[in-house]
């Protein structure tokens, strides 16, 4: 068995050929490419009219009120569309839930007339409260409501302009969660409170900062009880109108958010790398300028498929089963189920029964990850591989950050590289070696453990499709072994391997086609550092630079039972989130001359759920922190840094003997392991 010099290396040169030397296309958005404007499904803040076929948030602008700058409105807290998505898209609803009726409309309070409004009822005062989600957090300084316009009158000819609302208060938030909105409370910040109020139009500014979430509520007033009492009963309409809602701001949102359509590429093909072309802007006295230095950041996910909705739709049948229909009938035609009915029971009282499930009921819908690839992890950089699986339809959403209300992001064009499949399908499942069928149809090893797994594949081709030669197998482990290759169940010599960084990479001795598909075993040894791992494999053509076709997890044979490339790890205790923390030498001497002048910092992390901060924290031995220095973001496994002996300001620290550790931030825990060093000259 031969063992390649720097395979993966030049294979990952070789994939980074130009177009032009192989057969890689490129799909685009913006610039020459398909339009921003007329390829959206969801956007909120997005402005099209930037130059070149570019996108960059909305300004905002006190000049007009912020609801007018935003399109596509649900008056429900719960929008009827399928497949909606949190802050996608802006809301107005009243009470709990909202309604699309004339009379309880928000939506008739943020159009920006004062003709429009919901007239009074007699109901309770505490159901009077409507919250306005704008989507993202835009930065705001003013909150106003008038009363409509003149010309509209109460029952006993009072003008509703003269209408004021007696007591309200009125809250704003940057974010927040449903146990907050699922409630009638302050959404976050009382900006603005009356308890005998007799003006029709308030105004209340605030210092100009990021809401995203608005709720006004009307409050009870000894102004209400008069009125009550002076007409003798209380099934009187309450004094008090809104017709209006009005927000100022100024500046740039702190997110906008587009997300396209689900393009049809015509023909199924693998994807390779992100790539995007944006230009960093400052508003300066009003006018944006490029700058380079400006704090915003873009974020791109995107998800394949091969078929034209990642959803599947159900109905019941007569016998309370399931069946598929097509979308149209799931929106257009079924009903959602209720959980019960109540009747009277003929008695006084009233009998409540279930309700069996039947046709024209909806039955769900359900994720389509046979055929549909999950929304990819959000990428921050250009030049990126998607890590998504073959398809010919392509989804892409897309974030604009901004930290400063004068700083934005424009997004001039974005490119994904796509080239033909190598293979109609390429199917693999994953077994502990000697355990090919466990108990609960996964794999299960202790965590961190070296482990031996075997790792079944088979192909499946159509005519044209070119096949491979190389397979690449990411076990998260900088300590893998490869252990063995069959081909057919027959124990076969590769024609080389190599241990990269995450995994390793199998040369095979032939190349798998249609005319030569022999099924694949590859047996290794790796360690588990993550409660679940999956264990991703692409194959790829040696000298070739189309783009490799990722592994699916799948039904590989009767052999092994797991049907799945995912691992779970356990350990009898919580494992310490980093461990094994080594120092390639006790001490440092940043003197420049060659020795020791870095030191490498050896460690592994444990059960992280995604990518953490990682800091290099240093301490003298009376306990204060004298220097953090970040280095980026890392996931679980063994990992190395180096340090020059420097702060993060860039100064050399004193002689001296420190405790310096690593430190990381994940969901509520923390960790730091700290070991002495020291600092000489």
């Amino acid at each position: 068995m031969k063992r390649l010099s720097n395979l993966w290396l030049w294979f990952l040169a070789a994939a980074s050929a130009t177009a032009a030397a192989a057969d890689i296309s490129l799909w685009q958005i913006g610039g020459s490419g398909l339009r921003w404007a007329d390829s959206d499904s969801a956007q909120v803040m997005i402005d099209f009219t930037g130059p070149n076929n570019s996108i960059q948030p909305v300004l905002v602008s006190s000049d007009t009120t912020v609801f007018l700058l935003l399109e596509n409105w649900s008056p429900k807290k719960a929008p009827d569309e399928l497949g909606f998505v949190d802050g996608e898209r802006p809301r107005a609803w009243k009470g709990c839930c909202g309604t699309s009726s004339t009379v309880d409309n928000a939506l008739n309070l943020i159009d920006g007339s004062g003709k429009t409004y919901n007239p009074v009822t007699s109901n309770s005062i505490n159901s009077e409260y409507y919250t306005i989600d704008l989507g993202v957090p835009v930065p705001l300084f003013r909150f106003a409501m008038s009363t409509p316009d003149k010309g509209f009158f109460r029952s006993d000819g009072t003008p509703l302009e003269e209408d004021a609302i007696p007591a309200f208060e009125v809250s704003i938030a940057p974010d927040t969660n449903n146990d907050v909105l699922n409630t009638s409370n302050p959404i976050g910040e009382v900006i603005v409170e009356a308890r005998e109020n007799v003006v029709p139009k308030i105004a209340a500014d605030f210092p100009l900062q990021y809401v995203r979430y608005v709720r006004y509520k009307r409050k009870n007033s000894i102004l209400d009880e008069a009125t009550n009492q002076s007409s003798g009963h209380s099934g009187t309409a309450r004094k008090g109108t809104v017709a209006e809602f009005f927000l100022w701001g100024e500046g740039i949102p702190k997110r906008a958010t587009y997300k396209t359509t689900i393009f049809d590429l015509g023909t199924v093909v693998n994807f390779g790398r992100l790539f995007w072309k944006a230009t960093p802007m400052r508003l300066v006295n009003g006018v944006a300028e490029e700058a380079p230095d400006a704090n915003v950041q873009i974020e791109v996910e995107a998800r394949t498929g091969i078929d034209s909705d990642p959803d599947i739709y159900y109905e019941f049948t007569d016998m309370g089963t399931r069946v598929v229909v097509e979308q149209s009938r799931y929106q257009g035609k079924l009903k959602n189920q209720s959980a019960a009915v109540t009747n009277a029971d003929g008695l006084g009282g009233t009998l409540t029964l279930s309700t069996r499930p039947k046709p024209g009921l909806r039955a769900g819908i359900e994720y389509d990850q046979e055929n549909w690839t999950f929304w990819s992890f959000p990428t921050t950089e250009s030049d990126q591989p998607l890590s998504l699986n073959r398809g010919s339809y392509l989804q892409v959403k897309v974030v604009l950050h901004s930290e400063r209300f004068d700083e934005f992001v424009r997004l001039d064009s974005l490119w994904i590289e796509t080239s033909p499949i190598l293979a109609s399908r390429v199917v693999a499942e994953i077994a502990q070696l000697g355990q090919p069928n466990p108990a609960r149809g996964v794999a299960e090893v202790p965590l961190g453990q070296r482990t031996d797994f075997t790792y079944d594949i088979k192909a499946e081709f159509a005519a044209s499709e070119a096949g491979f030669d190389a397979l690449r197998i990411s076990t998260g482990s900088a300590q893998t072994e490869f252990k063995g290759l069959e081909m057919d169940e027959v124990a076969t010599d590769p024609a080389g391997i190599e241990i990269v960084d995450d995994g390793f990479v199998v040369q095979l001795p032939q190349r798998i086609s249609g005319a030569h598909n022999p099924s694949l075993r590859v047996t290794f040894a790796a360690e588990v550092f993550d409660f679940a791992r999956t264990f991703e494999g692409e194959v790829f053509n040696i000298g070739s630079s189309d783009l490799p076709q990722p592994v699916e997890g799948g039904d590989v044979s009767d052999a092994i039972g797991t049907n799945s490339l995912r691992v779970l790890a356990a350990s009898a205790a919580n494992p310490q989130l980093v461990q094994d923390v080594q120092f390639s030498s006790g001490v440092i001497t940043p003197n420049g001359d060659g020795v020791n002048d870095e030191l490498v910092i050896s460690y592994s992390l444990f059960a992280l759920p995604q990518s953490v901060p990682v800091q290099l924290q240093v301490f003298s031995l009376d306990g204060r922190q004298v220097a953090q220095v970040q280095r980026g973001q890392q996931g679980s496994g063994p990992q190395r840094l180096s340090w020059d002996g420097r702060d993060q300001r860039g100064e050399t620290l004193a002689p001296g003997l420190y405790l310096l550790g690593i430190g990381i931030e994940a969901e509520d825990k923390s960790a730091l392991q700290l070991r002495p060093i020291n600092i000489a000259y």
